[in-house]
């Protein structure tokens, strides 16, 4: 079964059971490193995931793997918080990390520019504008390859 197909399956049964439960699934991820395939399962939820947390998600998402058996290799499964740098994959993370620093890369450029890290002033899901500094810039959702919260040193 290819990758994509992997993914989906899993965002398909573990979504509802992470909603019901006060979580929020950030991003699955189905990797190959070096000889071994990991599957990937972040999680989020007001306050941040603990460990418990994240037991009983593996438990949910192990018990509901063996029943649909999806994955003929075998593989690592990790649950956990996707940190302070989280991605947002989504337009509502977007939209819930208005006032926050944040990282984006564009597919080409912006003003001159493909990396920005500033405070995200606004994203009316077409447009995020943010603050450089003292300089505003906007970036068009469609140009966005990647956006994640940023730590501030």
């Amino acid at each position: 079964m290819s990758v994509p197909k992997i993914k989906s399956i899993v965002e398909e049964f573990v979504s509802p059971y992470l909603d019901e439960n006060g979580y929020q699934l950030v991003d699955v991820e189905y990797v190959k490193e070096g000889s071994n395939w990991f599957l990937r399962i972040f999680a989020d939820k007001e306050g941040g995931v603990d460990l418990d947390d994240c037991s009983r998600i593996t438990e949910f998402v192990s018990a509901k793997l063996d029943e649909l058996d999806p994955i003929a290799d075998p593989y690592f499964l990790e649950v956990s918080s996707p940190g302070a740098e989280r991605p947002l994959k989504k337009p509502e993370d977007v939209t819930k990390a208005v006032g926050k620093h944040v990282f984006v890369t564009t597919y080409e450029p912006v003003g001159g520019a493909k990396e920005f890290e500033g405070r995200l002033d606004s994203f009316d899901g077409q447009t995020i504008a943010m603050t450089i500094g003292r300089r505003e810039i906007s970036i068009p959702y469609d140009k966005v390859a990647s956006a994640r919260l940023a730590i501030v040193f």
